[in-house]
């Protein structure tokens, strides 16, 4: 298995966006970033109840896939949620190969607000990486500016950096030298 990440565009996602959080990730993890074929819209985890999409179901669907890569990050633009929570940012399989990302929770504009593409940009970056870091083992952080802090809100998620603190980044494999 190679030391890359793939991302992978489920249902339309903006190709400027998987571009910039490509990068980042790169930069981040010290990994190549490939961008897969898009899967299909999630129409499978779809809850008319609740009017969004379990996280889990995407998830299972980017497992069942079996995709290349030493990771493998989902980008949906739908609102994600688990059992017994409202929403989620993202999810992930906790020492496993995949993670997912929902976008329109980290948008100015899903909360009657103008929009601003570099926070929003910003704030997938911090998504993307957090849920990563979970497949690579790593649990919540005390570290408030440490991304593998838990975002209880999007004021959280602002407030913390898209890098990983000292001790979070020594239990990345080839992270330890990387700032």
């Amino acid at each position: 298995m190679h030391a890359t990440i793939t991302l992978v565009p489920i249902g339309m996602v903006e190709e400027t966006l998987l571009s910039h959080v490509g990068i980042a990730l790169s930069d981040v993890f010290g990994r190549q970033v490939e961008v897969a074929a898009p899967l299909p819209h999630p129409d499978y985890a779809y809850n008319a109840q609740r009017q969004q999409y379990l996280a889990e179901a995407v998830l299972g669907q980017l497992h069942t896939c079996q995709l290349p890569g030493e990771r493998v990050l989902g980008i949906v633009d739908v609102d994600l949620y688990a059992p017994h929570l409202n929403f989620v940012f993202g999810q992930a399989l906790v020492r496993g190969r995949e993670a997912v990302i929902a976008l329109p929770r980290l948008r100015q504009s899903f909360y009657g607000l103008p929009d601003d593409e570099e926070l929003f940009l910003a704030r997938a970056v911090k998504e993307a990486v957090h849920e990563l870091g979970h497949t690579y083992g790593l649990g919540h952080c005390p570290d408030a500016r440490c991304v593998m802090h838990f975002s209880n809100s999007l004021r959280d998620t602002d407030f913390k950096s898209h890098r990983f603190c000292g001790a979070c980044r020594a239990r990345i494999p080839g992270l330890s030298g990387r700032e």
